[in-house]
């Protein structure tokens, strides 16, 4: 699945994964609409399952190359700075993506209990771009990738 990347979407600064809630909450008691090919269900589904993956393994790497020579030199950039849209997951990468038919309530709980989980379990999986991160670099990767996400989804004013 590709992003699309677009001019009207949210710039969002989160500064903790109670945040990416708070705001996902907020927006799901109304009307939105998604600027990219996922519905709101669908992203929320994605970050939470993300999450999850982080905890229990993504079930796919990046090519040796790229894990080697490449992710040291963008890792701290993926920590902090926003992530550009336009990222094609490999299709290996069937854990972590949205399912088709999910719906709004379904995947919000999901997202709370993805979070929730975070916070008190201590195994991390290494991440199939990064490899090993610390909890804060994996908060901080979580949060920039939900700023990107979350950043696609725009309330509807009336």
């Amino acid at each position: 699945m590709t992003t699309t990347a677009t001019t009207a979407r949210r710039e969002l600064c989160y500064g903790s994964l109670d945040e990416v809630l708070a705001d996902a909450e907020r927006l799901a008691k109304g009307k939105v609409r998604t600027l990219g090919q996922w519905t709101y269900p669908q992203i929320l589904d994605h970050l939470g399952k993300s999450i999850v993956a982080s905890m229990d393994g993504y079930g796919f790497k990046a090519p040796w190359l790229v894990r080697v020579f490449i992710a040291p030199l963008a890792k701290n950039s993926f920590l902090t700075k926003p992530m550009k849209p336009g990222f094609k997951l490999p299709s290996s990468a069937t854990a972590i993506l949205p399912g088709s038919d999910v719906s709004l309530q379904a995947t919000l709980e999901g997202l709370r209990k993805a979070i929730a989980r975070l916070k008190v379990e201590p195994s991390r999986a290494p991440h199939p771009f990064l490899g090993s991160l610390a909890d804060q670099e994996y908060t901080a990767l979580h949060l920039r990738h939900s700023e990107l996400h979350m950043g696609f989804v725009v309330p509807e004013t009336a």
